[in-house]
Parts: structure tokens; C-alpha cells; sequence
């Protein structure tokens, strides 16, 4: 089952990221660890698409190693 859209802004919220505001359902996530920024779009309560997924866990895993290595 996928998860929601709220879920993976939880997710990103308590790595670090910040959420900058987008257009419409769009927002963009930025960590000063990690290089570029997340784009997320969609309603909190809509389910997310895979890429979505797979895009916030490589941020939380990039974040996380570049922790590990300081």
C-alpha cells in the first residue's frame, strides 16, 4: 500500500528538510546537507507515487550518510 503524501513530509520534517512553499499542491523541500531540492506534489491525503517514495528515501539515506561522515 502506498503511502500518503502527509506522511512523506512527516518523513522529510524529521530528518530536517524544509518546506518551501510551491504553485498549487506543489512543495519544495531543501536540507542544507543535501545538494538540490525535493519536489513534492499532491494533497496530503492523496497516496504518493512510487518515484515519490523512492526520491524521499534517497534524500533521507543522502542526508543521513553525509551526517554519519562530519
Amino acid at each position: 500500500m502506498p503511502k500518503k503524501i502527509r506522511e512523506l513530509k512527516q518523513m522529510l520534517r524529521q530528518v530536517g528538510f524544509t518546506e518551501l512553499p510551491g504553485k498549487g499542491s506543489h512543495t519544495n523541500w531543501v536540507h542544507p546537507l543535501y545538494a538540490g531540492k525535493i519536489t513534492i506534489s499532491g494533497k496530503d491525503g492523496a497516496d504518493a507515487k512510487c518515484y515519490q517514495e523512492k526520491e524521499v528515501k534517497q534524500a533521507i539515506e543522502a542526508v543521513e550518510g553525509n551526517t554519519q561522515n562530519e
